[in-house]
């Protein structure tokens, strides 16, 4: 059964090609925002089509446990060359011209296509000139990208994003880059990601606070779950349990000296609601980021859900955190420095009557940061576009 979605005026017949080159299902972050935010628009009356790579585990909004929204058109696109393992986003873009150049035919074609990938952005705004598209930065490849391909994704950076018709970012950090990197005149708005806000929770154990620490996430370095382990060898009488990473992540941090074994309990990748089951009992919800480039552009949809399942955040101090958090809405630590981290995490959980209160403020600031009303902002913005 496909979920029914409203319609405002502003978007009556409004048409979104909606471009993410990667297989869907994806239960990573990316994924899940892809999904959540279609939804959203969907919901709002947007007629999307969703251009994606079919991957095994279902439609692509089965890890957030929700039905395709009824004015969603699913348009699986392969990027494998037919019999053969060559694998190439090009060969998704191809796919993707080729059935643009049908709608133009037919007079269907999008009244505008959202990209959040650099390279298919350029390569479609080579071939349709056209057809307004709108870019969403998550970061800023000029800086996050390997060495030897910066030079030549910066000069794609540099011609999307005088070519879109509208840009967002995840953050104040990516829209800034954005604008230091490339001398931007044309605005950049800043679109912070979402969450679905419970509307209840279950009481939390703040008095046993030190049992109930969380982290969930991916396990990459700049996350700084390394430093989180290392923390929680300086916390004895501490439990943490740890959403996220491959075996061969959570196998390495294992083997790191000191490891608390038997303190820590990683479970792996879980599907989104077990997720938000675990996160509405747990108490301090940890996000170590340390200071790493892709740290600036941080938007995390962990944080946002942290904050919305009431936990009281600990968090490292750095301006994209800070920015979602508010100076006196977590528990701060210095990034890259466990023992500070160790530190930070026990003055919460020794003040009860604290880190509820944290808690509590957490899910106020967050209430207005759902994925609806995200869905909202963006319509205003394509309206606005005239």
């Amino acid at each position: 059964m496909k979920e029914r979605g409203g319609e405002t005026k502003a978007m009556a017949g409004l048409r979104m090609l909606y471009v993410f080159p990667e297989p869907l299902p994806l239960p990573r972050a990316r994924g899940l925002q892809v999904a959540h935010f279609v939804r959203a628009l969907a919901l709002q009356g947007v007629q999307i089509t969703l251009a994606y790579v079919p991957s095994e585990g279902g439609h692509p909004f089965t890890p957030i446990g929700h039905e395709v929204p009824e004015n969603v058109t699913l348009l699986p696109l392969s990027r494998q060359l037919w019999v053969t393992r060559i694998k190439s986003n090009r060969l998704f873009m191809w796919r993707l011209s080729r059935w643009l150049r049908r709608q133009e035919k037919t007079e269907r074609l999008p009244s505008i296509v959202f990209f959040r990938h650099i390279k298919a952005a350029a390569q479609f705004a080579g071939a349709f000139p056209r057809i307004p598209f709108l870019y969403e930065a998550h970061e800023v490849f000029a800086h996050t990208a390997k060495p030897t391909q910066r030079a030549r994704l910066h000069s794609l950076e540099n011609m999307v994003l005088e070519k879109a018709a509208l840009i967002v970012a995840n953050s104040r950090g990516s829209a800034d880059g954005l604008r230091e990197t490339f001398g931007l005149s044309k605005p950049i708005w800043v679109l912070p990601n979402g969450v679905d806000y419970p509307d209840a929770l279950p009481p939390k154990p703040w008095s046993e606070s030190r049992w109930h620490l969380i982290y969930a996430g991916s396990l990459f370095g700049w996350k700084g779950v390394d430093d989180l382990v290392d923390a929680m060898d300086l916390l004895p009488e501490y439990h943490l349990t740890v959403i996220g990473g491959s075996r061969e992540q959570i196998e390495r941090l294992k083997m790191r000296p000191g490891y608390p074994d038997g303190r820590i309990s990683f479970l792996g990748h879980l599907p989104q609601h077990e997720v938000q089951s675990l996160l509405a009992k747990a108490c301090v919800a940890i996000l170590p980021n340390r200071a790493d480039t892709d740290s600036a552009f941080t938007s995390p949809l962990k944080l946002f859900e942290y904050m919305a399942a009431g936990c009281a955040v600990v968090a490292t101090d750095l301006p994209a955190i800070r920015e979602l958090l508010g100076s006196d809405g977590a528990g701060w630590a210095a990034a890259n420095t466990p023992a500070s981290l160790a530190q930070a995490i026990r003055q919460v959980c020794e003040r009860p009557d604290g880190g509820a209160r944290l808690g509590e403020l957490s899910r106020n600031r967050v209430r207005k940061f759902t994925w609806q009303n995200r869905g909202k902002e963006l319509i205003e913005l394509i309206a606005g576009l005239g």
